[in-house]
């Protein structure tokens, strides 16, 4: 999997306003800024993100991710763009 490919995946699945990927094939690192993480904990939005990825979790196409999530607000209250 490319990091162009997961991040069309997790796109797909979740509304999106920022997305950025990086990784070496096995071990994935993913920023996602989404409207949808609003009042949600951590552990809710990375349950989230996961869900988008579905099977690919569980057998293994996607390693290991790990990830910053951040409302639209939180995304430009520390710095990123508009």
């Amino acid at each position: 999997m490319t990091a162009e490919e997961l991040r069309s995946i997790i796109s797909v699945g979740l509304p999106c306003e920022h997305i950025a990927v990086e990784g070496d094939g096995a071990h994935w690192y993913a920023t996602i800024v989404s409207p949808e993480f609003d009042g949600m904990r951590p552990i809710k939005r990375h349950q989230r993100v996961y869900a988008t990825l579905g099977e690919r979790i569980q057998t293994n196409e996607v390693h290991a991710l790990s990830m910053k999530t951040f409302t639209p607000a939180e995304w430009v209250a520390q710095g990123g763009d508009a």
